[in-house]
C-alpha cells in the first residue's frame, strides 16, 4: 500500500503529478493517520503531525505522486446579518461557545444545532441550511491546541509501535509522549471573532 507523509498546499503542485484524489468532509480532513480511498486504489495517510487539510490540498506519496483533497458537501446552517457589526457580535457568541465555525466574507458557517440556531434567531441573526464544504477556521486547532471538538472523537488509533525491539526489554517505542495519537480532534475551533478580548 502506498503511503502519503507530507501535505502540499493547494496551488503548490502541478496538475500532471496528480494520480488520485481522495473526497473528504471536515472530520476525515483532520486526521493524521487513516486508510484512505483515492477511487479504486487505497493509500495509507501517515503525517508526522495533524495538519487540517483544505480543499485542493495535496498528499505527496512516497515514490512521486500527488493524492489531491476534495471536501465533501455537508448539511451545515449559514448565518448572515444585518450588519457587519451584527455578524461580528454573532462570532463572539460562536467563539465563546468553542463551535467550529467558518469565516466568510459576509456570513457564518456551522454545523446544524437547533439550540444554537435559535440563540442565533434571538441575536437577530438569519440562518439557512444549505449544503456546502466546510473549513472552519483552523488557527487555534493548528497550533498548540490540537482541534478540540467537544465532540471528543478521541480517534484513538493508539498506534503504540509495539516493536519490543531488540535488548531493550519491552521498548513500547513510547518516545516518552505515548504517541497515543490522540489527534484530540477537540475542535474548540476558537472563532472569538475581532475585538472579542479573548487573546488565546
Amino acid at each position: 500500500m502506498k503511503r502519503a507523509s507530507a501535505v502540499l498546499p493547494r496551488g503548490s503542485f502541478a496538475d500532471d503529478a496528480v494520480v488520485g484524489e481522495v473526497v473528504l468532509d471536515s472530520e476525515a480532513r483532520l486526521r493524521r493517520r487513516a486508510v484512505l480511498s483515492a477511487g479504486r486504489q487505497q493509500f495509507l495517510l501517515d503525517l508526522p503531525e495533524l495538519v487540517p487539510l483544505n480543499d485542493g490540498d495535496g498528499l505527496a506519496l512516497d515514490g512521486g505522486g500527488v493524492i489531491k483533497v476534495l471536501a465533501a458537501p455537508e448539511r451545515l446552517v449559514e448565518i448572515t446579518a444585518k450588519s457587519r457589526a451584527d455578524l461580528v457580535r454573532i462570532a463572539w457568541h460562536l467563539g465563546n461557545r468553542h463551535l467550529p465555525t467558518q469565516l466568510m466574507p459576509d456570513a457564518l458557517r456551522i454545523r446544524p444545532d437547533h439550540v444554537i440556531e435559535d440563540m442565533l434567531v434571538g441575536l437577530g441573526a438569519t440562518v439557512t441550511k444549505i449544503d456546502a464544504a466546510f473549513d472552519p477556521e483552523g488557527g487555534a486547532y493548528a497550533g498548540g491546541h490540537g482541534h478540540h471538538d467537544h465532540g471528543h472523537d478521541h480517534d484513538h488509533d493508539h498506534d503504540h509501535d509495539h516493536g519490543h525491539g531488540a535488548c531493550c526489554g519491552h521498548d513500547h517505542g513510547h518516545d516518552h509522549h505515548h504517541d497515543h495519537d490522540h489527534d484530540h480532534d477537540h475542535d474548540h475551533g476558537h472563532v472569538h471573532g475581532p475585538g472579542c478580548g479573548h487573546d488565546h
